[in-house]
């Protein structure tokens, strides 16, 4: 199995929030984020991991270039306009075999983590699962609706009527790259437009819950991120 990262649009963002270092460089108990990522991925059969950073991450090219992580990693260094288009630069290093993908700001309960994996293992029905969760933490959440089999029938940009969004943790089957030509032709330039148009074409996609998923966006979501994982060990907030 393997594992695609990709950064968020706007991966330095905090740094202009009054702290020293990129959200990408930033430690949540202990760990930088891609860091925890690599290591949860690996307890879980992760064998390869590909990433893809911006070229002004000096710092974060820096250590990902530098640091032995107990698995291959080949890193891309591009700019991108969003997380659809890194996908595609990725694609041709994912067409073979199943694969993973996560944005490289979000925090989870590892043990759900587990689940997922073992979960979108066994769904042979399905061309991918996507992690989702009722805890809203960002202010624009990509919603979801599901059937009684856990099918996501629609994707939708609004809250209103959805109990449901997306955590930025994906599991696809390389099929899924079959629809990338018709979807640059048609000009979507995002994730959530893309993963609409799978299902509308005859894709089935299934959502696995998670209890919490924490996109660090802002510096308030380093103390959010930290009490989830504290939470998770069982630790006091």
């Amino acid at each position: 199995m393997n594992l695609a990262i990709i950064g968020s649009n706007n991966s330095s963002g905090l740094k202009t929030k009054g702290l020293k270092s990129s959200k990408s460089m930033m430690k949540i108990m202990g760990e930088y984020p891609v860091e925890r990522i690599i290591r949860i991925g690996r307890s879980n059969g992760i064998k390869k991991i590909f990433c893809l950073i911006d070229p002004h991450e000096y710092e974060y090219k820096h250590y990902l270039s530098t640091i032995d992580f107990g698995i291959p990693l080949k890193l891309f260094i591009q700019s991108t306009e969003n997380s659809l288009h890194s996908l595609f630069v990725l694609a041709p290093f994912l067409m073979k075999e199943p694969f993973f993908l996560v944005n490289m700001d979000t925090v989870f309960n590892e043990n759900e983590f587990k689940e997922f994996v073992t979960f979108s293992l066994l769904q042979e029905d399905a061309d991918g699962t996507l992690a989702i969760t009722r805890y809203y933490d960002n202010e624009k959440p990509l919603c979801v609706a599901m059937d009684d089999k856990d099918i996501i029938i629609k994707f939708s940009d609004s809250k209103e009527g959805y109990s449901w969004k997306t955590g930025g943790i994906y599991y696809f089957l390389p099929n899924v790259f079959n629809e990338m030509g018709y979807a640059l032709q048609a000009g979507i330039s995002n994730l959530s437009k893309s993963l609409q148009l799978l299902i509308t074409r005859g894709y089935i996609l299934k959502g696995f819950s998670f209890s919490k998923i924490i996109n660090v966006e802002k510096t308030a979501d380093l103390v959010k991120a930290e009490n989830l994982i504290s939470h998770a060990k069982g630790l006091p907030d």
